[in-house]
């Protein structure tokens, strides 16, 4: 699994792989700091670890929001994560226009759930060869998000990973259907449980979102018991203080404890 990711490590050690890195490219020297943290984590864990960071924030409630540091910048911080650490490393890209220029820096372009049914970004996102993790909307079924992965394969391009991040759940919350899982697993693709955003409390009327992380590790248990191929988390140093989706992100000392109980369960299931 993830063999087509040349730097990818530790993929012979029957763990799941991880997706892991700050919401929001803040600054070369925080992404860096992270970058080095779970590393040195996933390294000593031997967990298949992609690095993940938005060098843009294009969907914010508030125009007054955090967008990002400046596109080339933040593309070039992930370009040398990538080659500082030797991981592959993912970020979002949100229209067709974005795919080559993204593809020139990371090794994995991720395609926000809201814009999972837009066909030219997904096509886009495929004719540039790299893998492609499409992230499920929280408006559709798990089985629709096959013909997401037809648009990526009629493409030509049959690295695909599929995320899921919950359904929404009235206004102003959202519930993870695990039924998901292994129904997008069996497109034949490695499928992901995105642990943080699921847990996002969205359309707040002070216009920034709120989370409930003390539940991460409960959304993670529940998808490693239930098979999932891997993991998508976002964590921070100082959560509260993070420029972007600071509500809902696990706080990165947490990362190795949460990490080590569920590399239990993974082997208590094989």
């Amino acid at each position: 699994m993830l063999s087509y990711l040349p730097k990818i490590k530790h993929t012979d050690s029957n763990n799941f792989f991880l997706m892991a890195g700050p919401c929001a490219i803040e600054g070369e020297e925080i992404a860096l700091r992270i970058a080095e943290k779970i590393v040195s984590i996933t390294d000593k864990l031997k967990i298949p670890y992609i690095f993940k960071g938005s060098y843009r924030k294009a969907n914010r409630s508030k125009g007054s929001s955090f967008t990002g540091i400046g596109d080339e910048k933040a593309l070039k911080i992930l370009e040398k994560i990538g080659t500082t650490f030797g991981v592959p490393t993912v970020t979002d890209i949100h229209e067709s226009g974005e795919a080559a220029m993204a593809a020139a820096y990371v090794d994995v372009l991720q395609i926000p759930a809201f814009l999972c049914r837009q066909t030219d970004l997904l096509i886009a996102a495929a004719e540039t060869g790299k893998v492609v993790n499409i992230k499920k909307g929280q408006f559709l079924s798990a089985g629709s998000m096959k013909f997401a992965v037809e648009k990526v394969r009629e493409s030509g391009n049959k690295k695909i990973i599929l995320t899921d991040r919950g359904n929404t759940f009235g206004y102003q919350d959202l519930i993870v259907d695990y039924r998901g899982l292994p129904e997008m697993q069996s497109f034949g693709v490695p499928v992901v449980m995105d642990c943080t955003h699921s847990l996002q409390q969205p359309n707040q009327s002070s216009g920034v979102t709120g989370g409930k992380p003390e539940l991460i590790l409960t959304i993670a248990k529940a998808a490693i018991a239930v098979g999932a191929d891997g993991l998508f988390i976002e964590t921070h140093p100082d959560p509260k203080n993070a420029k972007s989706d600071g509500a809902n992100m696990l706080h990165l000392d947490l990362l190795e404890e949460t990490l080590i109980k569920l590399i239990r369960i993974r082997q208590a299931i094989l």
